[in-house]
């Protein structure tokens, strides 16, 4: 087994014993996983990134990772209809990438 393997193991069963899950963010040089609680809705997973998207915020985009993996870009979930709009009480799913639509 590689030490890679191990690490993630270990990693999501800490995760999963916390009772954490995580989304994450894409920009065009960075990708980061944001750890929140499961069950957390999107306005509150939001706030976990700033406050202001949390206070400002209107939609998120989501799109599970394994497709955007697939597809390789959001331009390309959003044409076949994988790329969808959630509201403030849309619950967070292990693995979304969101893109937080918000005004201050």
């Amino acid at each position: 087994m590689c030490s890679s393997d191990l690490s993630d193991k270990v990693i999501q069963a800490s995760f999963d014993l916390l009772g954490l899950i995580r989304f994450f963010t894409v920009g065009d040089d960075e990708v980061r996983a944001w750890p929140i609680v499961k069950g957390t809705d999107a306005v509150n997973a939001a706030g976990t990134i700033h406050s202001d998207l949390q206070r400002g915020f209107i939609r998120a985009e989501v799109v599970p990772s394994d497709d955007l993996l697939r597809l390789t870009t959001m331009s390309k979930c959003r044409d076949e209809g994988i790329l969808r709009l959630e509201g403030k009480t849309y619950t967070v799913t292990d693995g979304d990438i969101m893109h937080i639509r918000f005004a201050i």
